[in-house]
Formats: C-alpha cells, structure tokens, sequence
C-alpha cells in the first residue's frame, strides 16, 4: 500500500476546466511519468502494464542517468527529496582508451552552468526510477493495473480491449507508451515493421566487428574496490563517471544509487540480432567484448541485461487520425540504446502532454492538443537523437585521422590543464559544451507554455471563445470614430 503522505511537497499544476479521460498503454517510466504528468493537472488515469508488482521492482536492474533537462522536471513536480533518495549526484567525467586506460582528460560539472539549468545530473538505478513514478501516479489518483495485457486498440471508437477478459476500457484519449514493439506504434505504421542496423552501423567502415549491442549491469562497490586495478574508480575527489571509448567498443560507468553500486553499460561487437531489455546476456558474450579492455573490468557482477543494437525508423505521424491516440517515449522517437537522453525525452514528452492538456476546455480541443505535442516534441527528439548518434561515432570510430585527431586534442587539453569540454583558446566556450548545455537547460514546461500563449489562445480568441471562462462568447467590434 502506497503511503498518500509520503509526497508531502508534490505539487500539483494548474487544474484543467474539462477533465477527460486518458488511458496509457504502458507502465514503463514513459507511462507512468505521462500518469503523474497528466493527473497533476487532473485529469482521469488509467494505466495498462503487462509486468507485475516484482517486476517492476527487479526487471530491468541495470543504471540510469537522469540529466538536468530530465531531473528539472521531477523537481519542479517536487520530487526533488525522492529523486535525491534514490540518486548520486555526477560532479565530473573522465575519458579514457578502451585498449590502453590512458586517461585522455577530465571534465568538471560547473556548478554554476548546472544551477543555470535548474536541474542536476544525477545516477539512479532504472527499476528504481520506475518505481519511484509508480508509487506516485498511484498517490496522486491514477489507476494503474498490473499483469494486464491489450488485446486490441479502436482509435476511431477510442477503445482499449483487455487479453483474457474481453474487457473494453473507454477513453477520451488513448496514450501508447508500449515502447518500440508495441500495439501503439504498429498501428500507427500500418505494419509489422521490421529493425534495421543499428546506429552504430553507420559509423562502420568494415563488418568485421558485426553488430554492436548494449549490456547494463551493475556491480556490488566492495568487489570493485577489493581489486587493486579497479579501486580508483571509487578513489576520486568528485562522483565520476568513466567512458571508456576504442575501436567499436565503450563502456560507461559510474557510481549509483547512494554509491554502493557501480553501474554499467557496454558496447562491443556481437553476431546477436534482436532482443530486449529483458534479455539476459550469456557470459562468453560479454568476456569476449570485455576481453581486449585495459584495465580488466570486474569480473564479478550481477544479472546482465542486454539489447541489441537495432534501430527503428522515428515515426512520421505520432498521432493516429482519429485525433484520439499519440505515442510517446521510445514508441515515438527511438533513440540508441542507453543514450544519456533516452530516458529524459521520455519524461519531457510527459511534461508537455500535460501542459498542453492543462489548457483543455472543451473536448473539441483534444486533436490539436495532440498534433500540437507533435509539432513541439519532434524537432526536439530528431535533434537529440542525431547528437546521440554522433556521440556514440565519436566514442567508437576505428583508428584514422578522425581517431588521431580526436585523441591528440584531448591530450593537449589534458597537458594544459584544461577541461575535455573546455575552449582550448580565447573563445569562452567549446562548441561541444555549448551543445551540452543547450540539451541540459532546455525546458519542456516552457516550450509547452510558450505554444499556448502565441498560438493556443489565438486559436480560441479565433473561435470566440472566452478563454477567461471558457465559454463561447460573440466577438465584439465597436466602430470606429474618426475625429
């Protein structure tokens, strides 16, 4: 049982004239961040997630990285106390080479370029943020029904048909965050669509190294600190994260939860096509991707959860053309496995349905609100997904000039005393810092904000609508006088 109290500083947002109802198809952190997004401004919940209660607390157990764009957005809700429970603050990075450990530079958090983003970057445990959203969509109002699956979705009669029972659920608006196989997204693509290479095959200049899965994992701090090769990693000033980057492999991790963990992701080359999170990788695939890394990564650790590396096309339309269901989170804009900003669009995507919903009047408004989602959201998720990208090409390229290039600069950096994101001359910044920084201190609410105010009150002022009260109203010219 879910303690009602325990949220004391939850904030609701501005309640909605017209409260409809939403059912979610999906209670990963994707539906449930859209349940409490959405019952903050009161609207009616309902969500649908086919794994039970254990589950949710133990699928899954690999990290997560929450940066400041996505970290705002709970604080804002005032959640801060509870993402701060669960999560260690990250306070540097370090790069090193995948084949050698040469340590190619550092970079410092400024704290005063994090306070400017009114967020923070922080480590959790993935499960441990699911969890952390559950027990608050259902102390705030939302129904949220475990071990149930769907069977079939009507847009146009906006109905939802339970595996089993046959139960029909009824619903102003259908919501699909069932991730990238789910019934929202085939629906939506009119077929069964079929992965292609990852993102990561782009970048490839041969196919010696196949495909190029994620692994996550994580690993107990007293085995780590108990080897004489691994316990720097615990032996720093400030929280670090490490990547580790060489020819078609890297490794990210850094410390989680209050610290007694230290999580994991890995990539390395692999004959495997297909899977999940919720495959389990075998250890002769993961001693083979870790076998060339120097120094050796622990050699102990816990259930490896593992996806492979395909990619799915983003979708053009994200709303069905009843104007009745729109998919968020990974159903809508696929991003490469364990991107820093996977899990932060996500709940972005829950901030502005939300938003925009908060403004809901009459139920004539539900289709442009969903359209207007879409216009806000893609260019934001398409831009990410290409830095993403980019970021994974940079950590993996094979040896060149590219790689030559890459490397020395970081190591003049290094000799000079200056940050891996810092400006080597006069400039006051890097380009790659800037970049960072416009990610970091985007603000979904905002962006939601700024769409009403120039356009969704034109819209209503267009159709007479007094949105003081919202009610139809006669437009009134009084003629002019001239003198």
């Amino acid at each position: 049982m879910v303690d009602v109290m325990a949220f004391r500083k939850f904030k609701p947002g501005n309640a909605t004239h017209l409260s409809v109802d939403f059912v979610i198809i999906g209670g990963g952190i994707a539906g449930l961040a859209c349940a409490v997004a959405l019952r903050r401004v009161n609207h009616r919940v309902t969500v649908l997630e086919e794994d039970d209660v254990y589950t949710l607390e133990h699928g899954r157990s690999g990290p997560c990285r929450m940066p400041p764009n996505l970290s705002k957005i709970l604080y804002h809700w005032g959640l801060e106390d509870e993402v701060r429970a669960i999560a260690i603050k990250s306070e540097s990075i370090s790069l090193l080479l995948y084949e050698t450990g040469e340590l190619l530079g550092k970079h410092h958090w400024d704290d005063e370029v994090m306070k400017e983003t009114r967020g923070e970057f922080v480590f959790t445990r993935h499960s441990a943020l699911r969890r952390l959203l559950y027990d608050v969509a259902i102390s705030c109002g939302a129904e949220v029904r475990l071990n149930t699956k769907v069977a079939a979705i009507d847009p146009e009669e906006r109905t939802v048909t339970l595996e089993g029972s046959g139960e029909q659920l009824r619903a102003d608006v259908v919501v699909g965050a069932d991730g990238l196989g789910g019934l929202t997204r085939r629906i939506l693509h009119h077929a069964s669509e079929e992965p292609h290479m990852g993102a990561m095959d782009m970048f490839r200049h041969d196919n010696e190294l196949g495909y190029l899965p994620i692994a996550s994992t994580t690993v107990a701090r007293e085995l780590i600190t108990a080897d004489p090769d691994l316990a720097y990693l615990y032996d720093q000033e400030h929280t670090t994260m490490f990547n580790w980057f060489g020819h078609g492999h890297s490794v990210l991790g850094f410390p989680i939860i209050d610290g007694s963990e230290f999580g994991l992701f890995i990539y390395g080359p692999s004959n495997s096509r297909g899977g999940s999170w919720n495959t389990i990788a075998s250890n002769t695939d993961l001693e083979a991707v870790l076998g060339t890394a120097e120094p050796k990564q622990p050699s102990e650790i816990g259930k490896v959860s593992s996806e492979a590396d395909m990619s799915y096309s983003a979708l053009d339309d994200w709303v069905h053309k009843s104007g009745r269901m729109v998919v968020v989170g990974e159903a809508a804009h696929p991003l490469p496995p364990g991107s820093v900003q996977a899990t932060a669009l996500t709940v972005e995507d829950a901030a502005v349905l939300a938003k925009l919903f908060s403004h809901l009047r009459t139920e004539d408004q539900i289709g442009s609100f969903l359209w207007a989602f879409q216009d806000l959201r893609q260019p934001r998720c398409n831009a990410v997904m290409a830095k993403e990208a980019g970021i994974m090409y940079y950590m993996t390229m094979p040896p060149g000039e590219q790689q030559q290039l890459r490397d020395e600069t970081m190591r003049a950096k290094r000799d000079a005393g200056i940050g891996i994101l810092q400006a080597s001359d006069e400039a006051e910044e890097s380009p790659e810092w800037a970049e960072i920084k416009e990610v970091f201190g985007y603000d979904a609410e905002d962006e939601a904000d700024n769409w009403w105010v120039e356009w969704g009150l034109l819209r209503e002022r267009s159709k007479g609508v007094d949105v003081s009260y919202g009610v139809p109203s006669p437009i009134q010219v009084e003629r002019a006088i001239s003198s």
